[in-house]
């Protein structure tokens, strides 16, 4: 017999057995499996068989939990949902136990909680403070999956309160080799989906649509290692894809792409809770649009460290905030009776090829602190579509540290800067930065605040305000601007202010349209800037 025969004839026996048609899956009654399959059950479990009644309205919660633990008790397999509506509290997986929903088969959480039993996890994270309860539950297993054509509501308008009386859609908590994909999430309580401290997720070709309470997280990814994401398109009431690290074990190798991602919060954020920290991150190949926050928001704010992430590839349409780079230190334990965790470490970052277009007049911001300074940055072929419509007012406004407080994209209000604002760092390039303002903007497109070593390399701003350069240097140590561009009709390229300004070099710049070169304030001495320009 040849491969393509012997394929399809398993083909042929799976579906027969799944469908429980006309005979052998009918016929062997609730286990399914013929006398001498071998290894995991070779016929998967039907539900409807199992006595599940699938009419949306009898809770099945029973019948579908003995299906699971049948097929885990038979070694594994799938356990298959035809088409159907199948009201449901929490089920617990097993090892080597795949729930395959066909199209038209809907898992539906139930409205009343007290099918949702309280659930503490043995692996212990700030997230015990949050809820205790989900839909689909897993801990401590391996080799598991959701995946199919159908679909997982939680109906989660019906669950009114605060984090413990509203479940999960899906936890799973230190399982390893987890596949869940190719189905529709909606409508969760809580958090659509937790993975915590797992490894080896894989997250393919989900479509998540959750705007139906709050905290409705798309894709929480939680200190977990060896992880891919791919082809999910999702719209979210908070956060669509979110990486934390809410105990001691760092968020490491995960490669995120192509994505479609929409938000009430942020696109795809790093934080807050980073206790663990996040390591060996890549992003690439996302389109973001309508997102009231920011499109990238990497924040370190609870100790740990991040470093080694990339970002490449990206289109943002009406996103509110595209770039948000924050090192804070709200220094939050991640249990209750630790220690408080020590400033973190951000650093090794590059975001490059970026479109963006419908910002609003906040601005981009990339800040650390005075003792912790974002290290190591590369923007590059960036491209940002800003609102403008800034005044001389928010150019000239003094920026408090808020060292503790929690990290939005707007926390600093409007920005001195329209484009970037970008204190307490060192080594930061910018390369191949394009702004442009719907509406005049009377602040420079660039701000540097205590900056060492800072690279404005063929950067280019459309806004010309009346007032401001295009450039303002404060306290910044060892900087370049080569080839640059400044707008006809603006004021000045760069004002240089602070004493500990030094080492600033102007290199081949464009400047034809620029009335002044440098400005320098009060205490700057001349020899802190040397320029060369075309």
């Amino acid at each position: 017999m040849n491969r393509t025969m012997k394929s399809n004839q398993r083909r042929r026996h799976f579906l027969k057995g799944a469908l429980g048609l006309g005979g052998m899956a009918m016929a062997l009654g609730p286990g399914n499996a013929a006398a001498g399959d071998e290894g995991p059950a070779a016929t998967p479990i039907n539900v409807r068989v199992a006595g599940a009644r699938g009419d949306g309205a009898r809770l099945d919660t029973r019948a579908l939990q003995s299906a699971i633990d049948r097929c885990a008790a038979g070694g594994g397999g799938t356990v298959w949902f035809p088409a159907g509506a199948y009201l449901s509290g929490t089920l617990f997986l097993r090892d080597r136990v795949t729930l395959h929903l066909e199209p038209g088969a809907v898992l539906l959480g139930s409205r009343d909680l007290a099918d949702y039993p309280p659930t503490v996890a043995r692996v212990r994270s700030y997230t015990d403070n949050y809820t205790e309860r989900s839909l689909i539950y897993a801990e401590g297993v391996k080799e598991i999956g959701l995946e199919g054509g159908g679909t997982i509501d939680g109906q989660g308008a019906a669950f009114k309160g605060p984090y413990k009386v509203r479940p999960y859609l899906i936890r799973m908590v230190a399982c390893e080799e987890v596949t869940v994909r190719g189905l529709r999430l909606r409508n969760s309580p809580m958090w659509v989906q937790h993975y915590l401290a797992c490894d080896r997720l894989w997250l393919d070709g989900l479509r998540v649509e959750s705007r139906c309470n709050a905290n409705n997280d798309g894709i929480d990814i939680d200190g977990c290692q060896r992880v891919r994401i791919a082809n999910c398109d999702i719209s979210s009431g908070d956060d669509a894809i979110v990486l934390k690290s809410t105990l001691d074990r760092p968020c490491q190798k995960v490669v995120i792409t192509n994505c479609v991602l929409s938000s009430a919060c942020n696109a795809f954020k790093l934080g807050t809770e980073s206790n663990g920290g996040f390591e060996d991150i890549t992003l690439s190949n996302c389109a973001m649009h309508d997102t009231e926050l920011a499109g990238i928001a990497l924040e370190l704010v609870d100790g740990g460290s991040l470093e080694r992430v990339a970002i490449s590839n990206v289109t943002m349409r009406n996103v509110n905030g595209p770039i948000f780079v924050r090192l804070g230190n709200r220094a939050r334990p991640f249990q209750e009776g630790r220690a408080r965790p020590g400033l973190g470490r951000l650093r090794h970052v590059s975001i490059s090829h970026v479109q963006a277009s419908g910002a609003n007049g906040i601005g981009c911001s990339i800040t650390g602190l005075p003792e912790a300074f974002v290290e190591g940055l590369t923007l590059s072929d960036i491209q940002i579509g800003l609102a403008g419509g800034g005044g001389e007012d928010q150019a000239r406004r003094a920026i408090a540290e808020r060292t503790a407080d929690y990290p939005e994209y707007s926390m600093f209000g409007p920005l001195p800067a329209c484009g970037f604002y970008c204190r307490h760092a060192r080594d930061v390039r910018f390369t191949n930065v394009r702004l442009a303002c719907e509406r005049p903007d009377e602040r420079p497109s660039f701000v540097a605040e205590d900056v060492e070593g800072l690279d404005l390399l063929e950067c280019h701003a459309k806004a010309v305000p009346r007032a401001n350069p295009q450039v303002r240097l404060i306290d910044v140590r060892d900087a370049r601007l080569h080839g640059c561009v400044c707008p006809r009709g603006a004021p000045g390229f760069v004002r240089v202010e602070g004493a500990r300004s030094e080492r600033i070099r102007l290199l081949d710049n464009d400047l034809s349209g620029a009335t002044r070169l440098v400005e320098l304030g009060p205490g700057v001495s001349e020899s802190a800037v040397s320029t060369r320009s075309g």
